[in-house]
């Protein structure tokens, strides 16, 4: 069975010198109090047929409630992560107010075999952080996509 693709855009800037980027808190009950290794860049899982830079970009629209604010994209490419899926990464230079960003949402039973289905945001909350500080934020499979990013832009 082909493993399940999953694609994202990963939002830089440079702010006093500083290159930021733009990443996303894991809704729901499972990432609330977890805040080290509970962010992930903007992303979301391809349907058959599907091209990923398309799934990028429209996840990202979906994750953070605004179309990426860009028009050059830099191709990441494609990393293995921790759950099996494959992940592939754009990054693009742009601004982005993330306090101003909403989510769509998911639908879980909530508490556990209550009985009651609850609706959380994808994504709670987005903002930017410098990379370094990034990378304690995101989850490990994603950490060497902030290499990367780095190395594009060297």
């Amino acid at each position: 069975m082909p493993a399940t693709r999953s694609a994202g855009v990963l939002l830089h800037r440079t702010r006093d010198g500083v290159l930021e980027v733009l990443i996303g808190h894991m809704g729901g009950p499972f990432w609330a109090r977890k805040d080290a290794a509970g962010w992930s860049i903007p992303k979301g899982e391809a349907g058959p047929g599907e091209e990923p830079f398309a799934v990028a970009l429209r996840e990202f629209a979906e994750e953070l409630g605004s179309p990426v604010p860009a028009e050059a994209f830099r191709d990441l490419g494609e990393l293995r992560v921790s759950s099996g899926k494959v992940l592939s990464v754009w990054a693009a230079e742009g601004d982005l107010d993330a306090a101003a960003t909403v989510s769509n949402t998911f639908t879980m039973e909530w508490p556990p075999r209550s009985g009651r289905q609850q609706e959380f945001p994808e994504i709670d909350r987005s903002a930017w952080f410098p990379v370094d500080v990034a990378r304690e934020k995101l989850v490990a499979g994603q950490v060497p996509f902030l290499d990367r990013l780095l190395a594009a832009l060297a």
